[in-house]
């Protein structure tokens, strides 16, 4: 075939162009078929959405049903099968509620209806283009022209997964049939397409055994590029004890060889997705099964690839249960007997082995990828020479996550529930969460040493092998050489310059090349030239290390698909807070949130929201969690300090000095039922370090979270900046609070409360210990120390809740100075206190330890000047009150009041006037308790003095 027409047929700009549309329409199908359903993915649980909607959801993303009253629906079924004619009878007489609404079905509907054509218009272009290839009679080979066979082959899994989801899609032909209807209404003719639309989906009511028909055609170029995968699989497909005997992805086993360069022939098959390999080989075979037949080596690798998984992805969530559905295909065809026997027995291998083979993987990652990590973070300049180690540890972990994640999911009834849980797994998330980091930080590194291997090496050595080519035509000759002449003209210079590299262009270049040269008679066939091919694939991974290493990231390390799977990354979460040795890795899963915003498909704007709104009540859900712990560990361990402080209370010395004078008395035996009383500071002596505390478990469990929230100051979750201590400062000063009231122990019922001394003991208890934790949680203890105790000294804290400066108010003009009205308690000028008065009934505390001078100070600094006006403004407003009642008095006698006035020097009609006032006794309880008052007003306010 001539240059000139094989560069007619366009191969790579349209598998480029065709799978990202056929991503774009199976989002689209995708989200058509979630809707139908009552629920969107990324809402979870229907009776769960509104928790975490931004918004009520567009009329693009509501079903039918909850658009349009069940009158149409009635109407509809007639039309739902999509090749009737049109009845002669006008439509209207027979569905009337569709035509008052035609307008609305139309307009709501359209989105749905041309979704549908989208999927028509993608299958036209996909017969096309396999057509075309067919026609060409192209070489596939993974490992020569790589970009060719992996786009033809992910081109035809995105059409079957389009298809399968199609037919998985319940409400197509309400959809299309109602849309129709309307439409005929609205415009008098149907809509051109409708006919070919109708067929299509009639068509796919059997999915499978139609694509066995459309690929039949196919089968020898579907095959040929999956044969290529035979090597390859078989390598990469390998369990847990040959990763270990190879050492794989270990630097140190090899230590001689660390500066060399991490090469391969392969370069972008070593960290190909096995997870995608899989679903190509079982894909490709469900479609075309008589290749099993025709060669040893198709049934070797079909079998293989059965033997891995119980369910397949077909699009996000939506998985494939393999074994089932190959089983009824082939079942129903003649001559498949054998093919039928062995998916049962691969499915029997796989339900026992493929749990134990994963849950291998993932240990054996653990290790691997920590020591890698750490090695790279120590010495960063080995990121250069070993960059593909970091992609292939990436793409492996990246295999294993989504595997359990898939199969926790979609697994209900196991006998080995095991294998499909893993409270590791979140250190596994962690160290790609690590890696993913380094290699962002180190992007100079990288730059610099492919900057030189492109021009000092990749360079030299495609000229060489331009050279040693026996035909080279002018045409493929001024493409390699003008790569050959790009690369030569790199220098560091550019990296040190900061320029911003591009080499779209030239790996552009080099897939169509790729097309051109694999095509039957090739001028320059691409398949005996193959040091072409693995030379090109090598510099191409060097150029995207230059100017596309996120997609590259992403292309190896993107879990963005783990949207679509809350309920098992809940249950992995809960399970990670619940072992202590992964505290420390915990902040992997709000990280992995940042990773969901690429879910988001261009052609599928109206989804942005919901993702959004399940990334962020995810992230928010974990951190508030880890932030509850971490605080209830803070708050626990205070609580004991300050159990240790109480101790060293003087009310606490009685025991101790009782004993001290019994020493000198004959002893006396010991009466039963006392216990023996530890002295302060036993808990610090240990005979064996072995044996642990509860505080030594809240020092380790506090220490582990403080890692992760601190981990990283922020990230970034679909626009939103996350700082993860701040959900632990937040958290704290919450617990500090109601802590602090609860030191109080203000009971309402009994009027029992703490003297402020003991109150103060408690509160510097837990501010040291807050203080100290400064350093290694990395919180700003100042300010929650600041905020807190600040917020007491007002009547109500920051939620509204009383305050010690409220309840401690409340207390002394409820509980003592009532008494002190009522004569039980009185004030002792020569003791600065009040002063129980002994007899029954008497108040069940001691005023004096409540009122004396050190009381005072402590309740000074307790609620601080602002508490201290408080207290004394509600003391003034009771003085107030008792003045008024006074006045009340003195008018209620002002006549006799006047007479005794005016006769102060009449002895006889003074005694006289005297018997005639009264309430005196109420004159003078008032005025007492009016004294009271402000003598306790005036040592308050002496207390605040002195502090």
């Amino acid at each position: 075939m001539s240059l000139p027409s094989v560069y007619q047929n366009k191969f790579a700009e349209k598998l480029t162009i065709l799978n990202d549309r056929g991503q774009g329409v199976l989002v689209r199908i995708y989200n058509i078929k979630k809707v139908g359903a009552g629920y969107h993915p990324s809402l979870g649980h229907p009776t769960m959405c509104h928790h975490h909607m931004a918004s009520p959801p567009s009329p693009s993303l509501r079903h039918p049903a909850t658009l349009f009253p069940m009158s149409l629906h009635a109407g509809c079924p007639p039309l739902c099968h999509p090749t009737l004619s049109v009845p002669s009878v006008p439509l209207q007489q027979h569905l009337g509620p569709v035509h008052k609404d035609k307008g609305d079905i139309v307009r709501v509907l359209g989105p749905f209806y041309h979704s549908f054509l989208d999927v028509l218009e993608f299958r036209d272009h996909v017969y096309e283009l396999l057509n075309t290839i067919d026609a060409s009679q192209c070489f596939f080979d993974i490992h020569v022209n790589y970009d060719f066979t992996k786009s033809y082959l992910d081109l035809v899994v995105t059409y079957v997964s389009l298809v399968l989801l199609l037919a998985r899609t319940e409400d197509r032909r309400l959809l299309i049939g109602m849309y129709h209807c309307a439409h005929e209404m609205s415009h008098g003719t149907s809509d051109p397409s409708f006919a070919r639309l109708g067929q299509m989906v009639l068509e796919y009511d059997h999915p499978l055994k139609k694509l066995t028909e459309e690929f039949g055609p196919h089968t020898k170029a579907v095959t040929s590029a999956l044969l290529s995968l035979h090597f390859l699989f078989a390598r990469r497909n390998q369990g847990a004890e040959q990763w270990r005997n190879d050492q794989l992805l270990s630097l140190l086993s090899t230590a001689g060889t660390m500066l060399s360069p991490a090469s391969s022939d392969t370069m972008a098959c070593e960290y190909l997705s096995l997870e995608v390999m899989e679903r190509w080989i079982l894909m490709g075979f469900l479609v075309c099964p008589g290749a099993l037949g025709s060669s040893p080596q198709c049934l070797e690798l079909w079998r293989l690839a059965l033997q891995g998984s119980l369910y397949i992805t077909l699009l996000r969530d939506e998985a494939l249960q393999v074994h089932k559905v190959t089983e009824e295909l082939l079942s129903s065809f003649k001559g498949y007997g054998k093919r039928v026997a062995d998916v049962k027995e691969c499915k029997e291998h796989a339900v026992a082995h493929s749990g134990s083979l994963h849950r291998g993987r993932r240990a054996y990652l653990r290790g691997a990828v920590r020591e890698l990590e750490a090695l790279l973070e120590d010495q960063p300049g080995l990121l250069g020479p070993k960059a593909l180690f970091v992609f292939m540890a990436l793409s492996f972990c990246r295999d294993e996550v989504s595997w359990l994640v898939r199969h926790a999911e979609h697994v209900t009834k196991t006998k080995t529930p095991e294998d499909f849980a893993d409270n590791h797994i979140a250190e596994l998330l962690f160290h790609m969460e690590q890696l993913r980091s380094l290699v962002r930080r180190q992007v100079g590194v990288l730059q610099r040493y492919h900057i030189q291997y492109l021009a000092r090496f990749d360079a030299l050595v495609l000229s060489e092998v331009i050279q040693n080519l026996s035909v080279c035509p002018e045409e493929e000759s001024i493409i390699l050489s003008s790569f050959v002449s790009s690369l030569s003209a790199l220098s560091i210079k550019e990296v040190d310059d900061k320029e911003q590299f591009d080499f779209t262009p030239l790996r552009l270049d080099w897939f169509r090349l790729q097309a051109y040269t694999s095509v039957a008679k090739a001028s320059l066939p691409l398949g005996s030239n193959p040091d072409v091919g693995r030379i090109m694939n090598l510099i191409v991974f060097h150029t995207k290390l230059l100017d596309s290493l996120e997609e590259l990231l992403a292309e190896a390390s993107d879990l963005s698909d783990l949207c679509f799977y809350p309920r098992p990354v809940e249950k992995m979460f809960v399970a990670t807070m619940e072992e202590p040795s992964m505290l420390r890795y915990s902040i992997a899963f709000p990280l992995l949130c940042s990773h969901f915003s690429r879910c988001v498909h261009p052609m599928c704007p109206e989804e942005y929201p919901h993702l959004k709104a399940i990334a962020l009540g995810l992230c928010n859900k974990f951190l508030e969690e880890m932030a509850r712990q971490a605080s209830a560990c803070v708050m626990d361990a205070c609580a004991e300090q300050h159990n240790l402080s109480e101790q060293l209370l003087p009310k606490h010395c009685a025991s101790t000095v009782s004993k001290a004078r019994n020493k000198k008395t004959p002893k006396q035996p010991a009466k039963k039922g006392e216990p023996e009383r530890d002295k302060p500071g036993a808990e610090s002596q240990r005979k064996d370090r072995t044996l642990t505390t509860n505080m030594d478990k809240l020092h380790l469990t506090l220490a582990e979270l403080s890692l992760s929230l601190n981990h990283v100051p922020n990230f970034t979750v679909f626009e939103h900046t996350v700082t993860p201590a701040e959900y632990l400062s937040s958290h704290l000063e919450t617990r500090f609070t109601k802590a602090i009231v609860a030191m109080a122990g203000y009971s309402q019922a009994t009027q029992e409360v703490a003297r402020p001394s003991e109150g103060l003991v408690g509160l510097s208890a837990y501010v040291t210990f807050i203080q100290s934790l400064g350093q290694f949680v990395g919180l700003d203890t100042g300010r929650i120390i600041r905020s807190v105790p600040l917020q007491q000294t007002q009547p109500r804290d920051a939620a509204g809740e009383q305050t010690l400066t409220t309840i401690y108010t409340n207390w002394y003009l409820e509980a003592l100075l009532r008494q002190a009205s009522t004569g039980a308690i009185v004030l002792a000028p020569a003791l600065q206190a009040f002063t129980t008065v002994p007899r029954e009934g008497e108040p069940p505390f001691s005023a004096a330890e409540f009122s004396d001078v050190s009381e005072m100070r402590a309740l000074a600094e307790l609620i601080g000047p602002y508490g201290m006006k408080f207290l004394s403004d509600n003391l003034m407003w009771h003085v107030a009150s008792q003045v008024t009642e006074l006045k009340k008095l003195v008018n209620e006698n002002m006549d006799t009041l006047v007479q005794l006035r005016s006769s102060s020097c009449k002895p006889e009609q003074m005694a006289a006037l005297l018997p005639r006032l009264t309430s005196a006794e109420n004159v003078l309880k008032r005025m007492t308790i009016i004294g009271e008052i402000l003598s306790f007003r005036a040592m308050a306010q002496q207390g605040l003095r002195e502090v």
